[in-house]
């Protein structure tokens, strides 16, 4: 068993986030479209999406289970680093739900609970890859 947090607390977070999935995706568009929000984690944002939705990938999706989560694992890195270098100021303009629901916008928790499904060394090498951006 890997240590973090135990299952059921990455069960909690995602549900959290689900539940305020409308408020996360208005929060998402207004940032997008923001001028003040780096062009370059907006366009990590947008390749992680399309990376997605493209036919070919780092792990393929005929691989069980690894081959889709990878997918979901970049676009959290991305959403992560545009949500951490906006800064509070800029999220809080665009944030139309519970002000007090922002304060747990954190998608560290996002992040430790898809990583929990990654083998520890996919998890380092894609960490790697998007911080050197």
């Amino acid at each position: 068993m890997r240590g973090g947090a135990p299952r059921t607390g990455a069960k909690r977070s995602l549900l959290g986030v689900i539940r305020r999935l409308p408020d996360y995706l208005r929060m998402l568009a207004g940032l997008m479209r923001d001028a003040r929000v780096s062009r370059l984690d907006r366009g990590l944002v947008l390749a992680a999406a399309a990376y997605i939705v493209l036919p070919f990938d780092f792990l393929p999706d005929f691989i069980p289970f690894l081959g889709e989560v990878d997918d979901v694992f970049l676009l959290v890195l991305a959403l992560r680093r545009l949500v951490e270098r906006a800064g509070r100021a800029v999220l809080l303009d665009h944030w139309r739900g519970d002000p007090a629901a922002l304060s747990d916008l954190t998608f560290s928790r996002v992040l430790a609970a898809a990583a929990f499904f990654l083998p520890a060394s996919i998890t380092r090498r894609l960490r790697r890859l998007l911080a050197s951006t």
